[in-house]
């Protein structure tokens, strides 16, 4: 289990802004149409195997998992926050909801359907990957289903103060990896990609974002 300094850092810095950050984060039905249709997509490939629940990890105040649970998917939400996790059961609170790092996940192995990292990933170093990805992998399924949303960048770290509302600034340090290393550790955990989307920036954002549909083999498929 990976259990840092950065963690905890992540942590404090998503509890102080939690409450702005809940009212600034768009709904998900506002999101641009590729988005929509990249969750739409995972909706129906998770909801069609019927393979078990899913995880939306770091999943914040829980708009995504609510989403996901409009479009028919049986899911539940984690994220390292406590302060999250309070906001997201108050807004939802008949869906689950957990406290935890996408480290060390609450399921069994191959217990999970599905798992949706929506831009959550990318305050991990990336020496911490192949182990998220790994943990990913073993909380599948065989036959389940991965979609990662991230922005890419070439090699970049980044440490900012982020503020939402009024609140307070928070500091949070950001990864942006080239696409196909991430494509690559991806594979290397065991998953096999079955689509890619890259988005240009927009709206004032200064990377392009990439998403990653994957899925573990079964059995039968396996090498």
């Amino acid at each position: 289990m990976i259990e840092s300094a950065h963690l905890d850092a992540t942590r404090q810095s998503y509890d102080t802004v939690a409450a702005d950050y809940a009212r600034s984060v768009k709904d998900p039905g506002a999101l641009d149409p590729v988005s929509r249709a990249v969750l739409s997509a995972f909706a129906e490939l998770v909801t069609s195997s019927g393979l078990g629940p899913t995880a939306d990890v770091g999943c914040g105040p829980g708009k995504v998992t609510a989403y996901l649970t409009e479009l028919g998917v049986a899911a539940f939400g984690v994220d390292l926050s406590p302060k999250m996790v309070e906001l997201a059961r108050a807004a939802h609170p008949v869906l689950r909801f957990a406290v935890g790092p996408m480290s060390a996940l609450a399921a069994g192995d191959g217990e999970l359907g599905g798992i949706l990292a929506f831009y959550s990933t990318h305050h991990l170093p990336p020496a911490e990957l192949p182990q998220v990805y790994g943990e990913f992998y073993r909380a599948l399924a065989p036959g389940g289903h991965l979609l990662l949303v991230t922005r890419v960048g070439e090699e970049e770290h980044q440490r900012r103060s982020y503020g939402y509302g009024d609140g307070d600034p928070a500091p949070f340090d950001s990864y942006r990896l080239p696409a196909d290393r991430i494509a690559g550790l991806l594979e290397r955990a065991g998953f096999a990609i079955t689509a890619q989307t890259l988005q240009a920036p927009e709206g004032g954002a200064k990377r392009p974002v990439v998403s990653f549909l994957a899925r573990k083999p079964t059995t039968a498929e396996a090498p």
